[in-house]
């Protein structure tokens, strides 16, 4: 099953203690960034799938650990503020210069793919600028 939802992002305390703290390239930045919370009912209506991965409407996509949780509405994601979201949040900044990071419609469908670390995803990215 895919659905298209509302991504919101932002900070959590323990991505702020990660990021702050240097460890950005640590598997538990990792474990708490890559992630995709959906509302219960949706992930359970998706199968309830341990890995997603999340679209852009402009075809940029990253796969993420997924789980469920009861404090988000229907129709809503959230993924912490780090490099995974910003693959997907929406460039528009309306002449403000910050991206949109609240309500930027993403398709989320399961995925069997690995999730990639900060690195691995760096690389990749580059690398696709680097042949575009």
């Amino acid at each position: 099953m895919t659905g298209v939802f509302l991504l919101n992002t932002g900070s959590t305390i323990e991505e702020g203690r990660l990021a702050k703290g240097g460890s950005k390239l640590t598997d538990d930045y990792k474990e708490e960034c890559a992630v995709c919370e959906m509302n219960l009912a949706d992930f359970l209506g998706m199968g309830s799938p341990d890995r997603v991965k999340v679209t852009s409407r402009d075809g940029h996509s990253v796969v993420v650990y997924a789980y469920g949780a009861e404090k988000l509405s229907s129709g809503q994601v959230f993924m912490p503020r780090a490099i995974w979201s910003n693959v997907v949040v929406d460039p528009e900044t309306f002449s403000s210069g910050s991206p949109l990071y609240k309500g930027s419609p993403v398709k989320v469908e399961p995925s069997n793919d690995m999730v990639l670390s900060a690195e691995e995803l760096t690389a990749k990215l580059y690398m696709l600028q680097k042949r575009g």
